[in-house]
């Protein structure tokens, strides 16, 4: 008697990536998730967007668009395509893989508001099967896939199913990863595609499956060596322009009661070749992320209690 044996589940997800028949769900359709819509139905990868905004839903399925640097046209070639947004949950269970891009901001306490992952966790668990890929891209401190949306998905999902962890064995697994998005509204300069795409994932086969199908639609996707370092790694950069932005708005300041001009200033330090890029003095920090990044880390948990629980 011949024993038939099924497949690895990272060795078939692979092949569905490579074929672009793997079946996307992309959570969040707002100026990340959307995007990435776009990016991967170009691919011809079938494509499901899901958000609770009942309205997003409706104008997306009407061939309409509320960002403004994605056309309607763009939105009605997706759904020639085969793109379809929802508002069921239970669909999930039809992805192959999952990306999760829903916002961090900070709550009245100014300490990131958790609650978007993990009411997705809680939203998507019961649907969790086997050999699924779930990708978390929110902005975040470090820590938050491995101990906050991890430990949602193991105790909720129906089938005992467990995220895969290097040398780990065994059908009862799915994959987790977390690669930080990169958006920069307003930026038309980069093409989309040419941002490079940091990846870790909680092990190296899910780092790979994820690689593989990020690079279905970035040129270049960057391998570390674990979620919490991929999350630290958005935190750098945005705080990079952080203090940088300050800098320079300060320095503006300074150059106003001094009588220099600061534009002249930085035109010539910009000529240094090493150790120098410019930042352009402006109305303070914007965006969505740059101002309350510095705030982030005060909703890591700190000896297993989190900084607001332990002033108390």
């Amino acid at each position: 008697m011949t024993t038939i044996l099924a497949p690895a589940l990272d060795v078939e997800l692979l092949s569905k990536i490579e074929n672009r028949t793997a079946r996307l769900g992309l959570i969040g359709l707002g100026y990340v998730g959307l995007p990435l819509v776009l990016l991967f139905n170009e691919q011809r990868f079938p494509v499901t967007g899901f958000d609770i905004d009942a309205n997003k839903v409706r104008t997306l399925t009407e061939g309409g668009s509320y960002i403004y640097r994605i056309p309607a046209a763009d939105i009605q070639t997706a759904n020639q395509r085969g793109f379809r947004a929802t508002a069921d949950y239970s669909r999930i269970t039809e992805m192959d893989a999952v990306v999760i891009c829903v916002p961090t901001p900070l709550d009245e306490h100014q300490e990131p508001d958790l609650s978007y992952i993990t009411e997705t966790a809680k939203s998507i668990a019961p649907h969790l099967r086997a050999g699924q890929l779930i990708v978390l891209e929110s902005t975040t401190y470090p820590g938050t896939t491995e101990e906050v949306l991890i430990p949602i998905l193991e105790k909720n999902n129906k089938h005992g199913l467990k995220a895969h962890r290097e040398g780990q064995a065994g059908n009862d697994t799915f994959f987790v990863a977390f690669s930080p998005e990169r958006e920069d509204p307003g930026n038309d300069t980069v093409e989309r595609r040419d941002i490079p795409k940091v990846i870790g994932g909680l092990s190296p086969q899910a780092t790979e499956i994820a690689a593989s199908l990020y690079g279905s639609i970035f040129n270049r996707t960057i391998r570390v060596s674990s979620p919490a370092v991929a999350e630290m790694t958005k935190l750098l950069e945005n705080i990079y322009r952080c203090v940088n932005i300050a800098l320079v708005n300060e320095l503006k300041l300074l150059c106003l009661r001094m009588g220099i001009n600061i534009w002249e200033v930085i035109d010539a330090a910009s000529t240094k070749p090493f150790g120098f890029h410019p930042y352009s003095p402006g109305p303070g920090l914007g965006g969505h992320c740059i101002p309350s990044i510095l705030s982030i880390f005060r909703g890591k948990p700190r000896s297993g209690t989190s900084r607001r629980a332990s002033s108390n």
